[in-house]
């Protein structure tokens, strides 16, 4: 494995960050003010107590991969759910431990919390995600559907 150290993103992150969600095929900005609003969406992730944002760092230089964090409390439930909207591992270093790192501190951090379960969602084209997620202990539970609005 990889010299990759894990822990939580600051404000001086943000702009690589942004770069990996970029790289996952989020939204880029089309103008000076998307940027800006991009940059602030995320510095108000990195504040925000129900949510929690974590770079991985190799050989404690390189942001290489993200992972966010949503604590989220259900109608039916008593204990919290972990909700995990993106994990990033930049292509080269994929393969290499650093994914199932960022998963394994969700997990610690979701235990923490006492949460009955992490939930995420992959794209449908995104079979290797799909078997990664299974290697590490995940099981596909459901469907995901979506109506975009704009």
């Amino acid at each position: 494995m990889a010299n990759v150290t894990i822990r939580d993103a600051t404000d001086k992150d943000i702009p690589i960050i942004l770069g990996l969600l970029y790289d996952l095929g989020r939204p880029k900005p089309h103008q000076d003010s998307d940027v800006d609003s991009f940059r602030k969406l995320v510095k108000n992730y990195i504040q925000d107590s129900d949510k929690k944002l974590l770079v991985a760092i190799l050989d404690d230089v390189k942001i290489v991969g993200m992972i966010s964090m949503m604590l989220l409390s259900r109608l039916n439930r008593d204990a919290l759910e972990m909700y995990i909207p993106e994990l990033i591992v930049l292509g080269k270093h994929q393969g290499q431990g650093i994914g199932k790192k960022l998963i394994t501190s969700c997990i610690a951090f979701a235990t923490e919390k006492k949460c009955h379960r992490i939930r995420l969602d992959s794209g449908n084209s995104r079979k290797e995600s799909h078997e990664f997620y299974k290697h590490i202990g995940f099981e596909q539970s459901s469907l995901s559907f979506t109506k975009n609005l704009s």
